[in-house]
């Protein structure tokens, strides 16, 4: 039943009194305990040594475009992670300067339990945005000042090492995939090369200009072929209206004959050229003649003498138009011969058109890769050049870069709680332990040990309160067993006090 805690003050007081051996042996247990704890207590020393981050030196903006530098990312995590790999465990286990001149020479087994207990305090904390510190906790001084001292060194010299290397390593994967990409390429410019000479039917806009070009002289061939029947044709009747032969009588008349067969002669010129050619100028001045002597013979009819006779002859008109008519003939069959060859290279040019169509997926695809491996092989040439200047800005350590801002100091001090704080804190839990267990019990006891339980429990009302009452003999014992409790419990407090000193003197370890 629970205690009221206005009553609890007092209750605790008077079960104390009544069990002053307990507490007192409580007091003495606990104190004299925590004490003992203090002497057995594994101190450790902590070292730490300071990396900075070394991101903003001058070569970055100087390069930037120009080359990629190695980033550092999560850095105290990165940090951790490359300390605890086994590569680096092994190199600070197996110091002879740490671990005596055997380290080298330990077995498997004794190496593991030096790894795991270099990895286990081991500790590393971000210190600000571009610091962290490596720290290293022992229950010796001189071997945490050595390993916080040699992890700085190895985290150095390790991360620099994975720099270079990682730098080195991607430019010779570019570099290798420049190789291959070369390789590529050159196999497909000599199968491009190998079907261009196979294949030297053109392209296809070529093929289509020449097939419209064959189209275009067809045409202008059948047309001229059309031309060249209704010249036929009109010739065919021309002579059939002109007579093969003329009559030509000793009369006047006879002039008139003669000019109208030049007349005749000079219209059918007159069809193919210029009034300026040289037969139509000459048969235009023969007219001319024959005009002026047609004149003078009408003028002076009693000079001629009458016509007796008269002589048929060839019409030159007749044999123009005929000699006309088989020039005409023989352009045509001309240009029937050239019809059918444009026919025969337009079928030909047909063929070869279909052979382009057959090709055209084949070259696409090998134009295709051609310019696909070329583009990435250009890419890959920036990439790799880049890459070299970024190697060689590792190698030089230029970049971003960590770097030892403050060494391991040698600790003086252990870290965590001290001897001192064990010996107040003894002393101090001993004196709370008999008032804490007594307000414990005096939780969980079923006993009612005031009035208010009853009421509150029950609801009865308590009408009085006997008090407890001591003989004279049980006042005189408990005064002797409280000076005794008393005395005893200075004598131990002079103890504990003589103890602590002489372990905080030094004399006593």
């Amino acid at each position: 039943m629970a205690l009221p805690l206005s009553d609890l003050p007092t209750e605790i007081l008077r079960e104390v009194r009544a069990r002053k051996w307990l507490a007192l042996a409580l007091f003495v247990v606990v104190s004299f305990g925590v004490l003992l704890a203090g002497f057995i207590w594994p101190y450790k020393y902590q070292s730490e040594t300071v990396i900075f981050i070394d991101d903003r030196n001058i070569i970055r903006p100087l390069m930037e475009g120009s080359a990629v530098t190695t980033e550092i990312n999560k850095r105290a995590s990165s940090a951790t992670e490359l300390l605890w790999s086994r590569g680096v465990m092994e190199k600070i286990a197996k110091d002879p300067d740490i671990f005596g001149s055997n380290a080298p020479n330990v077995d498997d087994e004794r190496l593991d339990a030096r790894i795991g207990y270099l990895r286990t305090n081991m500790v590393v904390t971000p210190r600000g945005e571009n610091y962290f510190a490596i720290g290293f906790r022992s229950e010796s001084p001189r071997q945490a000042f050595q390993v916080a001292q040699r992890m700085g060194q190895l985290f150095i010299s390790e991360s620099n090492e994975r720099k270079r290397k990682e730098s080195r390593n991607a430019y010779e994967f570019i570099n290798n995939q420049v190789k291959s990409y070369e390789q590529q390429l050159a196999e497909v410019e000599e199968r491009l090369k190998e079907f261009l000479s196979v294949n030297v039917d053109g392209t296809e806009s070529e093929a289509n200009s020449r097939l419209a070009n064959l189209r275009s002289q067809l045409e202008l061939a059948q047309l001229e072929r059309s031309e060249l029947e209704t010249r036929a044709r009109s010739l065919e009747a021309e002579l059939d209206r002109v007579s093969p032969t003329l009559v030509q009588g000793r009369t006047a008349d006879t002039y008139q004959t003669r000019i109208s067969s030049l007349e005749a002669q000079l219209d059918n010129l007159r069809l193919r050229y210029h009034d300026t050619y040289p037969d139509i100028v000459s048969l235009r001045e023969q007219i001319q003649e024959l005009r002026r002597q047609r004149e003078r013979a009408l003028a002076n009819p009693q000079e001629q003498p009458a016509t007796l006779t008269s002589d048929e002859i060839s019409n030159p008109v007749y044999q123009e138009l005929q000699a006309e008519l088989s020039r005409t003939r023989a352009n045509m069959q001309t240009v029937d011969t050239r019809i059918e060859s444009f026919k025969k290279l337009l079928a030909d040019h047909n063929n070869r058109m279909e052979r382009i169509q057959e090709n055209k997926a084949q070259y696409s695809d090998l134009t295709r890769d051609m310019e696909v491996n070329k583009q990435i092989y250009d890419d890959l040439l920036k990439r790799r050049e880049r890459a070299r200047v970024s190697m060689h800005l590792d190698v030089e350590g230029q970049g971003l870069n960590y770097r030892i801002n403050e060494n391991a100091q040698y600790p003086n001090s252990a870290s965590g709680p001290k001897f001192a704080t064990f010996a107040v804190a003894g002393l101090f839990l001993g004196l709370l332990a008999p008032f804490g267990l007594v307000a414990g019990l005096l939780q969980i006891d079923p006993r009612i040990r005031v009035r208010e339980q009853l009421e509150d429990e029950f609801d009865f009302p308590v009408l009085v309160q006997l008090p407890h009452v001591k003989t004279p003999f049980e006042v005189r014992r408990d005064k002797k067993v409280t000076f005794l409790v008393g005395v005893c419990a200075i004598v131990a407090v002079v103890v504990y006090l003589s103890l602590a000193g002489a372990a905080l003197m030094g004399v006593i370890g």
